[in-house]
């Protein structure tokens, strides 16, 4: 037998003792299993989730929406977009487009916030997919809605004060249908279709002031439209003030009486010409400017010869799907205005004084002329105001005003373009990039007046009056989701960007010894060679084209009359007939 007291150490037990030890232990394990499963078959186990309860509670399902409920009303939205992401303003139905229009956007986050309810299957997300845009057009409709809008911007273009007006649902309570008696003397409740709608009421057809609240404030108390839609617009779209009472006979399109663009450039459009190239023409003819820098007055003077009633037909792209025989528009007002904002890098204006011959003062003199002296590249707006614009006009102008900043053309090149006997049709030249277009503004005045004066009663975001008790605690223009803190967010990103770009430029020109800038680029300007002209058509970087050639001396397009008449016998003219066609039979 092992002894009474065992030392921890086994290695002097014996083998006997060993084993019994061994058997002994197994012993005790036993009986403790049998205690504890004896306890485990008295307790009932702990239930174990299934897998349906560790899931997420389901959601609730969205009642549908009784659009009989509501009342409406006729208002009018300004809003702003930047262009870069769509395939421009106005959609259309049988159109396959890799990018979405604003005009879809818009209309598909009107119905997700049940603003508006025309009878569609559409999706109310956008689809971004390209391949299933492609393959699956998006229809929109605008049935019931009484929309109209102002300006039919192309893709790329931006808009700082576009507008639509359009019938939306309205916070303003409805009350139950009046009892009217019938010819047997029973009384009948009054059913109203809400779909159809009343051109002369604010409100659904038998909603009289008479069956609405009197004290119902038709800004404080109604819902807060420009809140809903910004919480639901992509960031590059912003509603910035909606008009609750517009005349009754209101037309985006048809009661604007002054659209306003401004296209926007730099001065030196770009990076001038070092040396002494940089001051001589493709004739090797000295010139005032180098080569870079526009001559804004020049430009002006162009502008000025824009304003009044003409025939646009050479300042714009011809459509003959559209069939147009009218080309004549009224300018208001054109000029070349500077736009306050911080100046950018100082390098390029101190080297762009520079006389090649070391003639500084005769440089800075010439300079001081065109109010260039001393200054740092600047911003400036081509502003044109007109009561419509043809397609493309306004970018076809500003490439004639930089061929005449760059010296290239004369001022009175506007005139002669304008002059359809002496320009029949259009010369083939190009016109600017899209990017930098900006439809400003559009003005409904009153029209019996000459004032052109915008006079629609708009409400903008963080308006006091606009502050009711339908509104969030956050302020629709300041603080958070404000337009304000979101647009200074693209805004600082720009800056920074700018910022970091000029110091990098400034840095970069300073460096090295400085004989680069004299050589004009080149490593021996001993050597002659051919020199391809830089045309500047609203882009970052020039256009090469070798030769310049005059813009009168350049192939001319077809006269209007002759593409009209050469499109209606293509297939084409047989083509749209036919989406006509399909258009009103899935109409009726």
């Amino acid at each position: 037998m092992p002894p009474a007291e065992k030392p921890s150490n086994y290695d002097s037990w014996e083998h006997a003792d060993l084993v019994s030890r061994v058997q002994d232990l197994e012993q005790q394990l036993r009986e403790q299993n049998a205690k504890y499963q004896h306890i485990s078959t008295e307790t009932p186990p702990l239930p174990t989730p299934s897998t349906s309860q560790l899931q997420a509670p389901p959601r609730r399902t969205a009642k549908p929406f009784e659009s009989s409920r509501y009342n409406t009303r006729f208002i009018a939205l300004k809003f702003m977009y930047f262009g870069q992401n769509y395939n421009g303003f106005e959609h259309a139905n049988f159109n396959p487009t890799a990018l979405p229009t604003i005009e879809e956007v818009l209309w598909k986050t009107l119905r997700k916030a049940r603003l508006i309810w025309p009878p569609s299957d559409e999706p109310i997300e956008v689809i971004k997919s390209v391949p299933q845009r492609l393959k699956s057009p998006t229809s929109i409709s605008w049935e019931g809605c009484q929309y109209s809008k102002c300006g039919r911007t192309d893709r790329g273009v931006n808009a700082f004060g576009q507008v639509i007006g359009i019938r939306v649902r309205s916070n303003r309570p409805r009350q139950p249908p009046r009892d009217v008696g019938n010819v047997d003397g029973e009384a009948s409740m009054e059913q109203h279709d809400p779909t159809e709608l009343d051109s002369s009421s604010d409100l659904l057809p038998g909603n009289g002031e008479s069956n609405v609240q009197s004290n119902f404030d038709d800004v404080k108390d109604e819902l807060p439209y420009i809140s809903i839609l910004n919480a639901l617009l992509p960031s590059d779209i912003r509603i910035l003030a909606w008009c609750p009472n517009p005349p009754s006979d209101f037309d985006a399109r048809f009661s604007c009486r002054e659209r306003r663009y401004k296209y926007f450039f730099t001065n030196p459009a770009f990076a001038p010409t070092p040396g002494p190239l940089g001051h001589m023409n493709q004739q090797g003819e000295k010139t005032v400017l180098r080569e870079g820098w526009l001559d804004i007055n020049a430009m002006r003077q162009g502008a000025k010869s824009l304003v009044g009633l003409h025939d646009f037909r050479n300042l714009c792209k011809i459509d003959p799907a559209k069939q147009m025989q009218n080309f004549l528009r009224r300018i208001t007002y054109a000029d070349i205005e500077l736009v306050d904002q911080q100046s950018g890098p100082i390098s390029l204006s101190q080297r762009a004084q520079a006389d090649a011959t070391n003639d500084r003062k005769a440089a800075e003199a010439a300079a001081d002329d065109l109010h260039l002296a001393n200054t740092a590249p600047q911003v400036f707006a081509f502003v044109v105001h007109g009561s419509a614009f043809l397609w493309h006009q306004v970018r076809c102008m500003a490439a004639i005003l930089f061929l005449i900043g760059q010296g290239l053309e004369q001022p009175s090149l506007i005139s002669t373009l304008l002059d359809i006997e002496q320009t029949p049709s259009r010369p083939n030249y190009e016109m600017v990039a899209d990017s930098p277009l900006v439809l400003w503004d559009c003005i409904f005045p009153d029209l019996s007046g000459e004032s052109m004066q915008d006079t629609l009663d708009w409400v903008y975001a963080g308006d006091e009056r606009g502050i009711g008790s339908t509104h969030n605690k956050i302020d629709a223009k300041y603080g958070q989701g404000g337009l304000v803190d979101e647009i200074w967010q693209s805004w600082r990103k720009a800056k920074l960007d700018e910022t970091l770009s000029a110091t990098l430029l400034d840095s970069v020109i300073g460096q090295g010894d400085g004989t680069s800038w004299h050589r004009g680029g080149y490593q021996n300007l001993e050597v002659k060679r051919p020199r391809s002209q830089r045309i500047f058509d609203g882009r970052e970087e020039p256009k090469l084209t070798g030769k310049y050639v005059p813009v009168l001396q350049k192939p001319r397009l077809e006269p209007v009359e002759v593409q009209n008449t050469k499109w209606l016998a293509s297939k084409g003219a047989r083509k749209l007939a036919k989406a006509k066609n399909q258009s009103s039979k899935e109409s009726e």
